[in-house]
């Protein structure tokens, strides 16, 4: 009898503590810090691992999952295939490393400091990273970083100085050392990641790796493979390009036009390839691949003494010819990580997300660059694969802003959002109880580098009001249904007024809800 009882004690027990092992423990790093409770965190191997792609000033209309008429990208397009395409994703602040400063943070550009690039980054504040840390993540930054501060709350990072090179790139690492590493950049961070990923992470913890690249950024040196890639291609120039900006004083304003000097023949249109700083760069294989194709073309181009159109156009293809040469690779190096994904058995369990820090001119416009809130720069590509949260061949329309990064990655990861990030997580879909009516965006950078005006302004679903100021103040308001090429002011018209008062009380209300005290003020001024 009792051994009876000894053994269906024993049985109890076994089954008691089978059942605590599997009950997340919480984390006192967790208890929070913004007036929330202590959450429990599940155990890091029933946790997603996150890998964030984020490239630099990659156009909607570079990606074939958007429609490109331009370029086929099935890597890119394979996440959003298997996941989602975000049609509507739109950034803060059109500029490199303040839309960097926002991924980090969830915040606008006025509370996280960094609203153009010429500061220092203050890399010591609370960032996504570093709750994810506490929570028992690995962390990692690979590549483009471009916030001058050492970056902070990653256990591994190797970044490259400023813009970094496209070929042969230095890279500053964690002991302050800065080394040169042989290959075309977009190769060689995709490289360092997934070493990264095979050998310098501890398994037994998830992970998030933010791979951030140089391409597609000026000056657009394509590899050597993707060199003659589009041989025999004309470009059509968009239907906008010789817009005269009427009844838009800061577009009047800008130096960004592809018809001008601000393109340059040497750096960016590789004219006199010789001349060129980062042919001191490059082995003998990779000079004698470019001279192979760039001597002839300049050869035939000098011959030609164009002028006028045609050699709008000339410059025009070119420029189209290199950037989208640089997107074939990041496009396959993409490609490269979902196949290291799909091998290594962790495609269900991992958030992979592909991104921009935010869109680009490909000639509409006129222009090239990005800067302004209209939609060629506004607008950043999102695609997202996340199995358990994403039914394959999603779309939405729903309006997010890059604010969302860091509470969506935070969310996935089980870890509280704080109170004082700025967005939201943009999963699981829908989210129609909390869709944005509109979205708020604030640019700052002038005169520095196009000179593009200051300003700030709403966007719904369907209208557009934006305010320029500090050279002369302005405000725009477009219709994107009747004119989605934004190419007439219809501020003036006495039929819109109604809804240009709403949409000012609207903005009003955005620069108080973004603690945007600045922007409340000039509002203010102006009636608002």
């Amino acid at each position: 009898m009792l051994r009876t009882f000894q053994l269906i004690f024993g049985v109890i027990i076994l089954i008691g503590l089978a059942a605590i092992s599997r009950i997340p423990v919480p984390d006192e790093a967790l208890l929070h810090r913004n007036g929330h409770s202590g959450v429990s965190v599940p155990r890091a191997t029933e946790r997603p691992n996150i890998i964030i792609i984020f490239s630099d000033d990659h156009a909607l209309k570079a990606i074939s999952a958007y429609g490109s008429p331009y370029i086929k990208t099935p890597n890119i397009d394979r996440i959003g295939r298997e996941g989602a395409v975000f049609e509507n994703m739109f950034c803060t602040n059109s500029i490199c490393a303040p839309s960097r400063a926002t991924l980090l943070t969830g915040k606008y550009s006025n509370l996280n400091g960094h609203r153009d690039n010429q500061g220092t980054f203050d890399a010591s504040q609370a960032m996504f990273p570093k709750y994810l840390q506490q929570a028992g993540y690995q962390t990692a930054w690979i590549g483009k970083w471009h916030l001058k501060a050492t970056p902070q709350y990653f256990d591994f990072w190797e970044v490259v100085p400023g813009q970094g090179l496209y070929y042969n790139p230095n890279f500053i690492q964690m002991d302050g050392k800065t080394v040169r590493k042989e290959g075309y950049a977009t190769n060689v961070i995709t490289d360092d990641a997934l070493n990264w990923l095979d050998s310098g992470r501890d398994a037994s913890k998830p992970f998030c790796l933010v791979i951030g690249h140089k391409a597609p950024h000026r000056e657009w040196q394509p590899d050597t493979t993707d060199l003659h890639a589009f041989d025999g291609k004309t470009f059509p120039m968009p239907a906008t390009f010789y817009d005269t900006y009427e009844g838009r004083k800061a577009a009047q304003h800008q130096d960004m036009q592809i018809a001008t000097p601000t393109l340059r023949f040497g750096l960016d249109l590789k004219v006199d390839i010789d001349t060129m700083p980062i042919i001191k760069r490059m082995n003998p294989a990779q000079l004698k691949a470019w001279k192979a194709y760039y001597d002839p073309l300049n050869k035939a181009f000098k011959e030609q003494n164009l002028t006028g159109k045609a050699l709008d156009n000339w410059k025009f293809q070119r420029y189209m010819h290199d950037y989208l040469g640089c997107i074939l690779s990041v496009d396959r190096n993409v490609g490269r990580v979902l196949d290291y994904l799909d091998q290594h058995g962790m495609t269900n369990n991992t958030l992979i997300m592909y991104s921009s820090d935010q869109g680009f001119y490909l000639g509409e416009h006129g222009w090239f660059d990005k800067r302004f809130m209209y939609e060629e720069s506004l607008h950043m590509p999102l695609l997202v694969r996340y199995p358990p949260q994403l039914k394959p061949g999603t779309r939405t329309k729903q309006l997010f802003v890059n604010t969302d990064f860091a509470p969506t990655i935070l969310q996935t990861a089980g870890v509280p959002v704080p109170a004082d990030m700025q967005g939201k997580s943009f999963l699981p879909l829908p989210k129609t109880a909390q869709s944005r009516k509109a979205i708020y965006y604030h640019y700052y950078e002038y005169p520095y580098d196009h000179r593009v005006m200051a300003h700030l302004g709403i966007r719904t679903e369907r209208y557009k009001l934006i305010y320029f100021y500090g050279n002369g103040e302005s405000w725009e308001f477009f219709d994107l249904k009747t004119d989605p090429n934004e190419m007439k002011n219809d501020y003036a018209n006495p039929k819109n007024r109604g809804i240009i008062t709403q949409l000012k009380r609207d903005l009003k209300k955005l620069t108080q809800e973004y603690q945007d005290t600045e922007a409340t003020d000039m509002l203010a001024k102006e009636g608002v």
